[in-house]
């Protein structure tokens, strides 16, 4: 019997959610996103649980969209969109959940992994942490928030900058551009997170929950218009030649040739 691909432990009134295929740095394949959209969206309808930690097996956050499981959908518009749908339905859900969501991130946190950390209410990372919005390696754009999500986190600027040349943000350098709020040791993470989380779910939940609603409504424009423009955005990418030259690269192990069609 195969082990779980989400692991889910209760500590009172914090539940801990741990992406769990460790092989593959936690990709994200269809099992596990609707595996863990339904875990989020339980926790929503559940007032005992007060506060979330979303972390993830074997020394690394998440590593993005299992292509593996996903190249037999890129011929598939019908596919694509339903796969689509249900990387939002975890953006969604984290952003209108009444319990705070805290990601502890160890090693990897990329492409739509970043997104999910982007997307939690608090942001704890390892020392061998790191954040990369790898898409544009592929010819494809951020589809999990990641353009409202990390301009709003850095600038505009720094965000471009991460967005278009899909660079690495080590661990001190997020700390201290306001990406993520602490970081510790590998082996003080999750305790460290917990203990968050222990603080926040003996807090006022009604008090929290208004006042993660009254922040993120405040941004200028709305998530849902941000991944609207990502979804339109990146269908039309995910018909191009460009994205199956740098999936062809990605598995042939060499540099993408991209030809802008």
């Amino acid at each position: 019997m195969s082990e779980a691909v989400l692991l889910v432990s209760d500590e009172g009134s914090v539940r801990v959610l741990c992406l769990n295929r460790p092989a593959s740095k936690n990709s994200l394949d269809q099992e596990l996103v609707l595996t863990l959209g339904d875990a989020l969206e339980a926790i929503e309808a559940e007032p005992a649980i007060r506060a979330v930690v979303l972390t993830g097996a074997g020394g690394a956050f998440c590593s993005g969209i299992d292509l593996r499981s996903a190249r037999e959908d890129l011929g598939s518009p019908e596919r694509l969109a339903e796969r689509l749908e249900a990387f939002h339905r975890l953006i969604r859900v984290l952003a209108r959940m009444p319990q705070p969501v805290i990601a502890a991130v160890d090693g990897p946190a990329v492409g739509f992994g970043a997104d999910l950390a982007f997307a939690s209410d608090l942001r704890l990372a390892s020392s061998r942490a790191y954040f990369e919005e790898k898409f544009v390696a592929l010819g494809l754009m951020p589809d999990g928030g990641g353009t409202f999500h990390l301009p709003r986190l850095i600038g505009v600027g720094r965000a471009l900058e991460m967005l278009l040349l899909g660079e690495r943000l080590d661990a001190d350098s997020a700390l201290e551009l306001g990406v993520v709020n602490r970081v510790v040791e590998p082996g003080a993470l999750l305790e460290t997170a917990r203990a968050l989380a222990r603080k926040l779910a003996d807090g006022p939940p009604l008090a929290l929950a208004r006042i993660k609603r009254a922040v993120r409504e405040g941004l200028d424009g709305s998530l849902d218009q941000a991944l609207e423009r990502e979804r339109l955005g990146q269908l039309a990418l995910l018909a191009t030649e460009d994205l199956r030259e740098g999936v062809t690269a990605f598995f042939e192990k060499r540099a993408p040739r991209f030809r802008g069609v």
